[in-house]
């Protein structure tokens, strides 16, 4: 019989029930304690007349009750819905009225925004009751027979390039990317996973909890970054593994007194959701130069898990996302989706068990993005003659100018390079002779400066005349969404035509 993660929660629950699960704000719970809440909370769930496919939005901060409500409603048969914390009531009640989710698990302290929210529940539980529920035997639980193919969770998109839509994620997806990712990683039941990503995004969840869980490891989690709490706390738990998306290790290394903290205890430190610049890579290894890094490559869409570049390449391979994962097959495709040969750019494909279901309640764009099994990702990419993948571009942010392609990327990682800059992001500017021109928006370091002429002479000496920014504009912070990623479409509106 095939096993799923509550299976495999429970398993270890009988085999190793005093080792612990998760520790949350000095609070442990030992495999045995963690499946009883999971269990009990199944179980209460059952009692409300929920039916097999409605949906639960999960909208809560990290905590070990997150995590408990998320296993413990797909344990009870239903589906779960993570909730971005971080979107506006709008954008929330979109969600929850395209999901049409019959059910909400909220966090207390974010009920204020849900005032602002008009779609109606018919069930609700606050996490102080949920509390009350995981600690008693209030409920008798109905044993569900889960099948591989029923949708467990619900994630919506991002919306990086426009509404967000919501992806739907089988149980098999779910056990698949945490065999692949905790092989990838060397994960065991010796690591405990620190985790300050949030974890409605499916980084935090996929990539990082659940295949803790699938090794019997520890996961610790923490509400959210914060850099010098964060650090006193993956030295005070002797945490292993750490995952952070770039701009969160440019700010560790900023941090004073960060060499100071005893982090012996790490053997690996993940990145992804964004580039990392090839300085921030170098910096970090000096910084942690007995800790392996890693790159991890994928999306919601395929659960995310497709590509790793390890640590032996992490300076060898600069900008490479690595090599497929396994069980995992990755090509590059033209229009008429055909492979290019090697160094040419094309469509990033991915194949595997840990591809979508495919988009609730939008078919055709579930046709027009899984064909034939493969998943077209929309990133633009193309592979080395090592088999190695880079990363070109989103397709849709791919500027054209008077017929030449950019890849914003590029013109990033040049950016990058100069010193005084911490963040920056290049968008097409619409322009009446050549359609579009790059513009590039720069956040500078504390206490650094920089003018736009000078900026504009480092790339002129660094890149081809029709890909240096046609204007610079400074900020003081990027628009990101919770998962790290740039925000791109609220830049656009910021640039008229000239």
């Amino acid at each position: 019989m095939t096993m799923y993660m509550t299976d495999i929660l429970e398993n270890y629950a009988v085999q190793q029930p005093n080792e612990i699960a998760s520790l949350y704000d000095g609070k442990k719970l030992s495999y045995r304690d963690f499946y009883q809440r999971v269990k009990r909370f199944a179980a209460y769930l059952q009692e409300q007349d929920y039916e097999k496919d409605d949906v639960i939005a999960l909208y809560t901060l990290n905590s070990d009750l997150f995590l408990i409500a998320y296993l413990g409603v797909q344990l009870a048969g239903f589906v779960v819905m993570p909730i971005n914390t971080k979107l506006a009531a709008p954008e929330v009640d979109f969600i929850f009225n395209h999901s049409q989710a019959k059910g909400l698990i909220y966090d207390e302290r974010l009920a204020a925004l849900l005032e602002d929210v008009s779609y109606s529940f018919q069930y609700v539980v606050g996490l102080q009751e949920m509390k009350d529920i995981v600690e008693n035997d209030h409920y008798k639980r109905t044993v569900v027979q889960l099948e591989a193919h029923d949708t467990a969770v619900v994630m919506y998109t991002s919306g990086t390039t426009g509404k967000p839509k919501g992806v739907m994620l089988t149980h098999q997806n779910i056990v698949a990317t945490a065999d692949i990712w905790s092989s990838s990683m060397n994960m065991s039941r010796k690591d405990k996973m620190f985790i300050c990503t949030p974890l409605f995004h499916c980084a935090g969840l996929h990539v990082f909890a659940m295949p803790m869980i699938y090794q019997g490891g520890t996961i610790v989690i923490e509400e959210a970054f914060s850099p010098t709490k964060t650090l006193a706390q993956i030295a005070a738990t002797d945490a292993t593994i750490f995952f952070g998306v770039p701009s969160m290790y440019t700010i560790i290394l900023n941090t004073p007194g960060f060499k100071e903290q005893s982090l012996n205890h790490l053997r690996l430190l993940c990145y992804g959701a964004a580039p990392m610049p090839y300085e921030l890579v170098k910096q970090v290894k000096e910084a942690f130069p007995n800790v392996k890094v890693q790159n991890l490559y994928g999306q919601t869409e395929n659960s995310p898990a497709a590509t790793s570049l390890l640590d032996t390449d992490a300076l060898t391979k600069i900008g490479s996302v690595g090599k497929p994962l396994a069980q995992t097959e990755v090509c590059v495709v033209d229009s008429e989706g055909m492979s290019v040969p090697a160094g040419e750019v094309g469509e990033i494909c991915v194949k595997g068990p840990q591809v979508m279901k495919g988009y609730l309640r939008y078919p055709e764009e579930t046709a027009r993005t899984i064909k034939d099994g493969w998943l077209y990702s929309g990133d633009l990419g193309r592979f080395d003659e090592e088999g190695y993948l880079y990363i070109v571009d989103r397709k849709k942010d791919m500027i054209i100018r008077g017929g030449e392609n950019i890849y914003p990327i590029e013109v990033e990682e040049v950016l990058y390079q100069m010193p005084e800059i911490l963040e920056a992001a290049v968008v097409g500017l619409p322009h009446e002779v050549y359609g579009e021109v790059p513009k590039a928006f720069v956040v500078l370091k504390e206490g650094k400066s920089l003018d736009e002429n000078t900026i504009l002479s480092y790339c002129q000496t660094r890149l081809a005349k029709y890909k240096v920014p046609y204007e610079i504009e400074f900020l003081a912070e990027l628009p990101r969404n919770a998962s790290g990623k740039v925000l791109k479409h609220t830049l656009r509106p910021k640039v008229t035509t000239i």
